[in-house]
């Protein structure tokens, strides 16, 4: 398995404990002055209901895709009230999903999985169905319900980033893990469940076909023209400048060329790394401030708050083509005007074919003029 060699987890790594069904669940804390960490984990006070069965796939001979099914996720909590939402810290009154009082950063086996909580080797695509095995986690960005990631300080941000990294290695080394999906879903527009600040993180048991189907670029670019797509993609873009947002030592973010979204934003990094852990110090600390600027940004383009998807790209676990990809960030939004969403419909959903209605030009412009241009030295606009 290849597993990063730079990654190898800090002394004072997460503080791991178990909820009353078994699963895991791993507190981050600021690394700031002040800040302290407990001796032990409080317990888990609930009575709960065994954990479900994991789901089974189905594999899609037409598209080559496998699908999954997990019916248990139809009971999932929808869109509680802040007093009932599951990701507050818990109190005398309320035992939540996370037991303790207060939190920096907490990371917990979702309740209602996609994949897993079974584990094995990955899937053969010769057959017609196999269990959905690998996991599922949920990251709670911060203990206020109100809070929102583009709001953080730029210390938790980090904090974060270290709980990202901990994860995409630790996940990537459980037998038939083949690639660690971390996303952030913002606002109901988008589908989300619940109001409070978090993101997820799916450990696949198959390779997913978007990122399949970029390392099959890569391929056909190295073997056309000999050269490296993601470096001659970046170098375009720095080329042509127009579509530039934010750039700093070490990473760039632009809106790309054949932008689809309203909102599509591309962070990437200035050098082939196939992962999160693989990154190095200096890497994750001016990406986290990158990352808060971008955010910063879309959020500063309308007086209400913008939907979005945050999906980090990160490669295979186990692919021939994993050290020639390039790990990175895509952030789009539906967003199309103040008041207006883009929806996809029969072109975009039917066909995969996009029309776009603002030019990718135009949306760079926008959000550059949003904050001053992101410092390098300073680490960003946090």
């Amino acid at each position: 398995m290849s597993v990063p060699a730079i990654y190898s987890e800090p002394d004072a790594g997460p503080l791991r404990t178990h909820l009353a069904d078994g699963r895991e669940l791993l507190y981050f804390f600021d690394e700031g002055a002040g800040t302290e960490r407990p001796g032990a984990a409080p317990a888990d006070s609930r009575i709960l209901s065994p954990r479900p069965q994991t789901p089974l796939m189905r594999y899609d001979t037409l598209l080559g895709e496998w699908v999954s099914y997990a019916e248990h996720r139809q009971s999932r909590t929808h869109l509680p009230p802040a007093s009932e939402c599951p990701l507050c810290p818990s109190g005398p009154e309320r035992a939540t999903e996370i037991p303790a009082h207060g939190y920096d950063v907490a990371v917990f086996e979702n309740r209602f999985p996609a994949f897993g909580p079974g584990s094995g080797g990955s899937p053969d695509d010769s057959a017609a169905a196999a269990p959905a095995a690998g996991r599922c986690e949920v990251v709670a960005f911060a203990a206020e319900h109100d809070a929102s990631f583009a709001g953080l300080s730029l210390e938790r941000a980090r904090t974060v980033m270290r709980a990202w990294v901990h994860r995409t290695a630790e996940l990537s080394r459980i037998p038939g893990v083949a690639q660690v999906f971390i996303f952030e879903n913002r606002g109901a527009e988008i589908g989300v469940t619940l109001h409070h600040p978090h993101g997820q993180i799916y450990a696949y048991p198959f390779a997913t076909p978007r990122t399949l189907r970029q390392l099959e670029s890569v391929q056909a670019y190295k073997e056309e023209t000999g050269g490296e797509l993601f470096a001659d993609l970046l170098a375009r873009e720095l080329r042509e400048g127009s579509r530039i947002v934010a750039r700093g030592k070490l990473w760039t973010a632009y809106v790309p060329y054949a932008a689809r979204m309203p909102l599509e934003v591309h962070v990437v990094p200035h050098r082939n790394v196939p992962d999160l852990a693989s990154l190095t110090d200096e890497e994750q600390d001016e990406l986290s401030g990158l990352y808060l600027d971008v955010l910063r940004r879309i959020e500063g383009l309308y007086p209400t708050p913008t939907p979005y998807i945050a999906a980090w790209y990160q490669a295979p676990v186990q692919h021939a083509g994993r050290n020639s990809y390039r790990m990175h960030l895509q952030v789009t939004s539906p967003r199309r005007a103040e008041n207006k969403l883009k929806y996809l419909a029969g072109s975009e959903a039917a066909m995969g074919a996009f029309i776009a209605d603002v030019s990718p030009e135009e949306t760079a412009s926008r959000l550059r003029r949003v904050l001053p241009p992101f410092g390098i030295r300073t680490g960003g606009t946090a």
